[in-house]
C-alpha cells in the first residue's frame, strides 16, 4: 500500500467508505512503525485489497457477543448476568429453554477450533512465565505504553470514563487476566484464564453496545467501537509486541517457543472476538499485521499525553510491602527508561513523557542475555527457573492489588461483571 492508495471515490461490492481516522496520517503513521520495519522479513506493505479490508474491519464488531449483550438488555442486566454465569459454569446443562443467543455464545466458545493444539499452548504459556518479572514490565511499557500513541482506540477510554478510573487499576486487571491465561490449563475450557477472556469479550460487546448509541460518539471518524482492526491491534500487543521486546531487551526464546506463544495467544485472540481473518499462524506473518495494523492508526493527541502521563505515575501508587517512597521512584524512572528504549524521542515526546536515557535495558541486556542462554544449555535448570519466576509474576500482582491478590483467585468481580451490574 502507497500513500496514493487513499482514495474517496465510491467504493464496490457495497463497501462503505473507511471512518475518518484510517490511515489518516501515514507519515506520521510510518515514522512510529519505522523500527518494526527493520525487523520484518520482505515487503510488508499492504496491498490494495488487504488495505481495503482493514479498512472495513473498522466497522465490524463481535456478531456472536453483540447478539449476547442485545438479549442481556432486553432480559435486564441483572437477571440475565447471573444465566451468563452459570451457563458458563455448566454448558452441559444448557437446553433448549435457554435463551438463543445465550446457547448460541456458549455453544460457539465451549469448545477448542480445530487447529488448536493443547501441548503447544501449554508450551507458549509455560514460555511466557519464564520471563518472570520482566516480561510483565515490557508488556506494560512496550504495548500499553506505547499503544497509547494511537489515539483513535484511545477514545473508547476517553469516553467510558476511563481515563478518570486510574492507571494503576487499568494495570492491575490487566495483569490479573494476563496471569490467568499463562497459568498452567488457565486456557482449558472452565479454565480461570477461559473465563476471564469470556468476561473480557462481553465487557467490550456491552461497550460497543453503550457507545454505540451515544451521541458523543463519532462514528463517521472512528467507526464502531472496540471494532476488529483495534481488537487485533490488542491481540497483536500481547504476542507479538511482547515477543520482541523481549528479544530486544536481551531476553533468547527459540523458535518453537515464539512458536508457541504466538499459537496460545492466536486461541485467546480468537477467544475473544477477533476474527480470525486477523489473526496469525507465527511470529513472522504477526510482524507483517503489526506493521499494517500501525499504519492504519490515528497519531498522538492529547488523549495519548492523558494516559501516557497517567502510566507514567503508576508505579508510584503500588502496594508496595515497604520502602515504599524509594520503590516507587525507582520503578518509575526504570519503566521510562523501558519506554524510551522501544518508542524513541519522538515517542516520548507524544506520549507527554519526560526526556530520559534507556539506561536500564542498556544495563540489562548482557545479563538477561547470559542467563537465557544458560537457562536453555543446562539441562533440569528451566523448570526450576520457571517456578521462581511464575512466583515473581505473582508476587508482583499482590503489590499492584493488595493482599488479597487476583480476583480469580480470590473470586472477586470482573471488571465486566460491575459494568454489567
Amino acid at each position: 500500500m502507497r500513500d496514493d492508495h487513499k482514495s474517496t471515490s465510491p467504493l464496490p461490492g457495497g463497501l462503505r467508505q473507511p471512518p475518518h481516522r484510517f490511515g489518516v496520517d501515514l507519515k506520521a503513521s510510518r515514522q512510529m512503525a519505522s523500527r518494526l520495519r527493520l525487523l520484518v522479513r520482505g515487503d510488508p506493505e499492504p496491498d490494495q485489497p488487504t488495505w481495503a479490508a482493514m479498512g472495513q474491519a473498522l466497522w465490524e464488531g463481535d456478531t456472536l457477543a453483540d447478539e449476547l449483550v442485545a438479549w442481556m438488555h432486553e432480559f435486564g442486566m441483572a437477571r440475565a448476568w447471573p444465566l451468563f454465569e452459570q451457563a458458563l459454569a455448566a454448558p452441559h446443562r444448557l437446553s433448549d429453554a435457554t435463551p438463543a443467543a445465550l446457547r448460541q455464545f456458549v455453544c460457539r466458545t465451549a469448545g477448542w477450533p480445530d487447529w488448536v493444539r493443547e501441548d503447544v499452548m501449554s508450551e507458549g504459556a509455560q514460555a511466557l512465565r519464564s520471563t518472570g518479572l520482566h516480561g510483565m514490565m515490557v508488556l506494560r511499557d512496550a504495548g500499553l505504553m506505547a499503544g497509547y500513541q494511537a489515539s483513535a482506540i484511545n477514545q473508547t477510554l476517553v469516553m467510558t470514563g476511563s481515563l478518570h478510573k486510574g492507571a494503576q487499576r487499568r494495570v492491575a486487571e490487566t495483569t490479573s487476566w494476563w496471569l490467568a491465561c499463562t497459568e498452567e490449563g488457565g486456557m482449558a475450557p472452565g479454565g480461570a484464564g477461559f473465563m476471564m477472556t469470556l468476561c473480557v469479550r462481553v465487557m467490550h460487546a456491552l461497550v460497543r453496545h453503550q457507545l454505540s448509541r451515544s451521541p458523543k460518539w463519532d462514528a463517521a471518524s472512528l467507526g464502531v467501537p472496540v471494532n476488529q482492526l483495534d481488537m487485533q491491534a490488542t491481540y497483536l500487543a500481547f504476542s507479538v509486541v511482547q515477543l520482541l521486546s523481549l528479544k530486544t531487551t536481551g531476553v533468547w526464546l527459540s523458535r518453537r517457543e515464539s512458536q508457541a506463544v504466538m499459537h496460545l495467544w492466536r486461541y485467546i485472540g480468537w477467544l475473544m472476538g477477533v476474527d480470525e481473518r486477523y489473526l496469525c499462524d507465527d511470529e513472522q506473518q504477526g510482524r507483517t499485521a503489526l506493521y499494517q495494523n500501525v499504519l492504519s492508526q490515528a497519531p498522538a493527541d492529547e488523549s495519548s499525553v492523558l494516559l501516557g502521563q497517567a502510566l507514567m505515575d503508576e508505579p508510584l501508587q503500588r502496594l508496595y510491602p515497604n520502602l515504599s517512597w524509594l520503590r516507587g521512584r525507582f520503578n518509575k524512572a526504570r519503566h521510562l527508561s523501558l519506554v524510551r528504549w522501544f518508542v524513541g524521542p519522538k515517542g516520548m515526546r507524544a506520549l507527554g513523557l519526560p526526556a530520559t536515557v534507556p539506561w536500564y535495558p542498556l544495563l540489562a541486556m548482557g545479563p538477561f542475555l547470559l542467563r537465557s542462554l544458560v537457562l536453555h544449555a543446562v539441562p533440569g535448570l528451566m523448570p526450576v527457573w520457571r517456578r521462581w519466576a511464575g512466583q515473581r509474576q505473582r508476587d508482583y500482582l499482590k503489590v499492584l492489588m493488595g493482599p488479597h491478590g487476583s480476583p480469580h483467585l480470590t473470586g472477586g468481580a470482573h471488571p465486566a461483571k460491575r459494568q454489567a451490574g
